[in-house]
């Protein structure tokens, strides 16, 4: 035994000592067991491996295992054991075999069978075993982590989960430094939402430069997709500068113009390491080597063009709706909106290599929208945007990524493009499915015609074969149509139902917002409203709702008007602790359960989802629980306030049916440019004190804001 102790000591000088004892333990225990190295290594390979901090090749640990063997076979030959050198004893009474089975030890003592139960030796201390293992199993954690490619990354973020299969190639080089593309490429990753699985085994690749729009239906994973490639929980080159547009910029102190200028962290760098080494200078503590530094700095700020940074600034400010003055405003005067609009125009100032958008467009109006579009179409670096507005995505979008059973599918050109390649994919899998239906249908008619027929039993055997081997197509599953069904049933009002007769209103009276106006409204009414943000919109629709009483003039209503409001705020106002029927039936009590059920299964809040809390809901499907409870009074005239945010394109598309086909009447705020002139027949434009009606409809206010861009040098 203590050849194999010092060949233990030689061949593995930084085993612990642990370990050591333990395979010690096994080598003299189990020595008369051993009936080849392979026993050996199988006893006590696994801890040589792991139990020594240098690493050495398996066939090393086998070469070990074979010379210990060696040495235990000589030590049990000279012992006589294995040798068979024991004389056989004839015993006087007989042995059962059961005795044997249960671990009897028979000997023989002065002519006289003795039977006794066998103890089996105790290799090692058990504490000191347990004490190896648990060592073992830190290193191998240790390993674990350290090799990249043995195991998934697993990132956990706000109840998100992503797994990615991770190129070891791309993991060295971005250690190295080596790594210069701006291309993002992620591979067989898997996303969850706490239990509930996004994505499976997608891919999805983002070239450097392209602008992709990101669609799918409401709740399949479209931001957590974009927050966890932000936050980092999925791998992208280390070098490229990720923004993900989500939250709105603080407010303090700062102006809006310097918020936006400090976006540019480099620029600021420069700047602030410029007034030091001036600061120095002027202080007179100087040790001859400022000159060049300042000078260096100089033209680090000449190569980025600093000097033209408040410009773009402004420029973007201004389109985005900021004037003039309120670009020297600091932020904290501004509201979430327009604070929103603020991180917006960061972002775009900032020009990271990924642009992360989720629907930039629903905290915008008209004008603002056209000069995104027009903006983002030089876009120079990578974009993933998601949307639902579909003329949004026909002029900036370069590609589409459409998420839909789990997985990601990449579409080239605009979402026009898009819409018809995926139809015509859908219909190429039915028809290649159908036509693998009726083959085998063609072929499965041979065998039960002829399974019995001796005759034909080779050709039967041959057909089975062929079915075996045909690909297994799957039907499409197509999604789920969306259908919103508005309720009617009401009574017929004669006109006018509701009128504002020489209504004045403002909140300041410096600050007019409404000057003598006359409007009117009827069941027949498909009115939208549209200006820039701050002329008035939504305080328009609150005159006409009641909730805002005119400083000057008439309102008149009829008696029996039922209004139908939806709020753009209306989904952050749900009582976001209860589920969907607990809040259809806090607002209306009274009606069985089975009634609130059907009124959110007409708005696609069915099953399970209208059993969750409303906080653990989409910004989507809180929109239809908001939309389940304004229709369950059934109005016969709805004034809806941005009624597209947070919807997805199914559902825009249902609302805007639904709308047509309704008989009462409609007044919209939007920006939806599709669901303007697919339901709306007269467009009603605030701003300058006024309400102005545009005859030309939706494409003659977009021409003229285009006018005005072009007069604005915005083009």
């Amino acid at each position: 035994m203590e050849a194999c102790v010092a060949l233990l000591r030689r061949e593995f000088p930084s085993i612990d000592v642990e370990v050591f004892d333990y395979v010690k333990g096994v080598l003299e225990g189990s020595s008369e067991e051993f009936q080849g190295w392979e026993d050996v290594f199988e006893a006590v390979g696994g801890f040589l491996q792991e139990g020594c901090e240098e690493a050495r090749h398996p066939d090393d640990i086998q070469d070990v295992c074979q010379q210990l063997f060696d040495q235990l076979n000589v030590c049990v030959t000279k012992s006589g054991e294995r040798m068979g050198q024991s004389s056989c004893t004839l015993l006087n009474t007989p042995i059962q075999l059961s005795d044997l089975a249960r671990g009897l030890d028979v000997r023989r003592e002065s002519g006289t069978t003795i039977m006794e139960v066998k103890k089996e030796p105790t290799m090692v201390e058990v504490k000191r075993l347990e004490k190896a293992e648990a060592k073992l199993r830190a290193k191998q954690e240790r390993r674990t982590e350290r090799d990249c490619d043995s195991t998934p990354n697993l990132i956990i973020s706000d109840q998100a989960t992503a797994s990615q299969a991770i190129n070891k190639r791309e993991v060295k080089l971005d250690a190295s430094g080596k790594n210069k593309t701006y291309d993002v490429r992620l591979e067989n990753f898997d996303l969850a939402f706490g239990e509930r699985v996004l994505l499976c085994g997608a891919d999805l690749l983002l070239v450097a430069g392209r602008r992709y729009g990101l669609v799918g239906r409401n709740g399949l994973g479209k931001t957590t997709l974009l927050k966890m490639i932000s936050s980092g929980g999925l791998r992208i080159p280390r070098h490229m500068t990720v923004l993900h547009v989500e939250q709105e910029v603080a407010g303090d102190a700062t102006l809006a113009l310097a918020s936006v200028l400090q976006a540019d962290e480099k620029r600021e760098r420069l700047i602030a390491l410029e007034q030091s080494i001036n600061a120095e200078l002027n202080a007179g503590r100087v040790d001859g080597t400022e000159s060049s530094q300042l000078a260096l700095v100089y033209a680090k700020l000449e190569e980025i063009e600093a000097d033209k940074a408040p410009a773009r600034a402004s420029v973007i400010l201004a389109g985005l709706g900021f004037d003039p003055k309120m670009q020297q405003r600091p932020t904290r005067e501004f509201s979430g909106g327009w604070r929103m609009r603020l991180a917006l125009a960061r972002a775009l100032f900032s020009r990271p290599d990924l642009l992360l958008l989720d629907e930039p467009t629903n905290m915008l109006d008209v004008r603002a929208i056209l000069w995104l579009e027009n903006y983002l179409q030089t876009w120079p670096s990578t974009l993933l945007v998601v949307s639902h507005d579909r003329n949004f995505l026909n002029s900036v979008a370069t590609d589409i990524v459409h998420l839909h059973s789990r997985r990601l599918d990449m579409y080239r050109g605009n979402f026009e493009n898009f819409d018809k390649a995926k139809e015509e994919k859908l219909k190429s899998q039915q028809r290649e499915y159908d036509a693998q239906q009726q083959y085998r249908d063609h072929i499965q008619v041979f065998i039960d015609r002829f399974r019995c027929n001796a005759n034909r039993a080779a050709q039967v055997q041959s057909k089975l074969k062929l079915l075996e081997k045909l690909p297994e197509l799957k039907p499409i599953d197509k999604e789920q149509e969306v259908v919103i069904r508005l309720p009617d049933g009401f009574e017929r009002l004669s006109p006018p139902v509701l009128q504002l007769d020489t209504v004045s209103f403002h909140y300041d009276p410096d600050k007019c917002i409404f000057n003598k106006i006359n409007l009117s409204l009827d069941l027949e009414s498909r009115v939208c409203i549209v200006g820039e943000n701050g002329t008035g919109k939504t305080t328009l629709l609150k005159l006409l709702l009641g909730d805002l009483s005119p400083i000057s003039g008439i309102r008149h209503a009829h008696r029996n008007l039922k209004l139908g409001y939806f709020s753009q705020h209306h989904v952050d106002q749900l009582t976001m602790h209860l589920n969907a029927v607990q809040v259809l039936a806090s607002h209306f009590p009274g009606s069985p359960e089975e009634s609130y059920r059907q009124q959110l299964g007409r708005y696609g809040v069915s099953g399970e989802l209208a059993l969750r809390p409303v906080a653990t809901l989409s910004g989507g499907q809180k929109s239809r629980v908001a939309f389940a409870l304004i229709t369950m009074a059934s109005p016969n005239l709805y004034v809806l306030d941005e009624p597209t945010n947070h919807l997805d394109m199914e559902t825009i598309e249902a609302l805007g049916k639904s709308l047509c086909n309704f008989q009462g009447g409609v007044v919209l705020v939007s920006h939806d440019e599709r669901l303007i002139c697919s339901v709306c027949k007269e467009l009603w434009v605030c701003g300058e004190g006024g309400v102005q009606r545009v005859d030309g409809g939706f494409q003659e206010y977009k021409g003229l804001l285009e006018e005005q861009f072009r007069k604005e040098g915005f083009t």
